[in-house]
């Protein structure tokens, strides 16, 4: 098993964790599970973008699933802003979800 991989994954449950354990304290929804699993999985999406160019060097554009992600989770973001009146919720769980995200790609890209 190759070492770098699995520190990229590590620090990414890490950093993924510290942000969602906060929520979770907080009794925030998505808490601990949803932001780890959200930083390691775009991690894994980025580290799988460098691979890919590796194998295909020809490829047009090695960023083109770490777009994916932000706008995937843009978009899953979105969602979870709900609007109650004059108030506005969901909106602290959908910029953090997509800081993690872009955390993960981070982590991914080295």
């Amino acid at each position: 098993m190759n070492w770098e991989i699995m520190l990229k994954l590590v620090l990414a449950m890490v950093f993924g964790g510290i942000i969602g354990l906060e929520r979770e304290i907080g009794n925030r929804p998505a808490g601990f599970r949803t932001h780890t699993l959200v930083c390691m999985g775009a991690t894994l999406v980025m580290m799988t973008s460098s691979f890919l160019l590796k194998v295909y060097p020809d490829a047009s554009d090695p960023s083109r699933l770490g777009a994916q992600v932000i706008s995937g989770i843009g978009f899953l973001g979105a969602g979870t802003i709900l609007k109650d009146g004059s108030r506005v919720r969901g909106l602290t769980t959908a910029a953090s979800l997509w800081a993690v995200s872009c955390i993960g790609l981070a982590i991914g890209a080295g």
